[in-house]
């Protein structure tokens, strides 16, 4: 039987953290072929195929992995040099323990919701297209005036929000900027999408969970000259008045390879301290 060919991708480190590359490195040539290695942000040659690419950084490092990978089918395992690690679910010790499961021909894979984020121009047309992970985000922008939108689901209008913006999360995402936008935490098995408010300027509008299959539209009435909409937290486009943003479930899914040893239950709590006790003295 051939060996897994495989890729790594490697994230940029804060204040000067080593990028275990080579620990990694030697632990992956112990069970694949490692056909190509190369920075986040470099492009790949499409010509050289793999079955596995290992990203090595904090999750950002692996959503931008799993947009670049979107449609090939090429689970990606998260090996976490980050801060956080929630995503990235693998460190050393434990991508060696189960190496042979990740780089055999049956690894435990989850598949996880992408978006497809597409901006209409106010003649109907498309302007730009866009895919993400965790969310994509409506953002007032300098000079941070409160912004007007309407939302719209699967066609039919709703209600117009005044505010800083408006976040459509999948459930992926919803432990990232939906929770600290009070937005609900839910679980990545889930399949909906979350709308939340960016500081509506009324006590009324609250997150609301909507079906997957849901089409959210966010027309933009009154913008800021620095409007713009960001995908995963990465600014890519500017946006003004009369623009809509369509934000629905990608047809493809991302495939991350699971450490048998993480359960989400014990992530939440462990990492994001979810549902901590107070921290009593005495």
């Amino acid at each position: 039987m051939s060996r897994t060919r495989a890729a790594i991708a490697v994230g940029r480190t804060r204040d000067g953290r080593p990028t275990m590359i080579d620990e990694v490195r030697s632990i992956v040539a112990r069970h694949a072929d490692i056909v190509a290695e190369f920075a986040v942000d470099e492009p790949h040659d499409p010509r050289v195929g793999f079955d596995r690419l290992v990203s090595v950084g904090g999750d950002g490092t692996l959503i931008a992995q799993c947009r670049r990978l979107a449609g090939t089918g090429v689970p990606v395992v998260g090996v976490n040099n980050g801060r956080l690690g929630f995503l990235a679910e693998f460190d050393l010790h434990s991508l060696e323990l189960h190496a042979p499961s990740v780089f055999g021909s049956s690894p435990l894979v989850r598949h996880r919701m992408l978006l497809e984020v597409r901006v209409v121009a106010r003649d109907g047309s498309l302007s730009a297209s866009h895919v993400a992970m965790n969310d994509a985000v409506v953002t007032a922008g300098p000079p941070y005036h409160m912004i007007e939108l309407r939302l719209g689901l699967n066609g039919e209008d709703g209600p117009v929000m005044d505010g800083d913006g408006c976040i459509v999360s999948t459930p992926v995402g919803s432990t990232a900027y939906n929770a600290s936008a009070g937005g609900p935490v839910v679980h990545p098995d889930t399949e909906v999408l979350v709308v939340t408010p960016e500081a509506a300027h009324s006590l009324a509008f609250r997150p609301v969970v909507v079906p997957s299959h849901t089409d959210v539209r966010l027309d933009l009435m009154r913008a800021n000259p620095g409007t713009s909409l960001l995908c995963d937290g990465i600014p890519v486009e500017s946006l003004k008045v009369g623009d809509t943003v369509v934000v629905s479930r990608h047809h493809h899914m991302a495939r991350l390879i699971a450490n048998p040893d993480c359960s989400y239950l014990h992530t939440l709590s462990q990492r994001l301290r979810w549902a901590a006790p107070p921290n009593y003295r005495g």
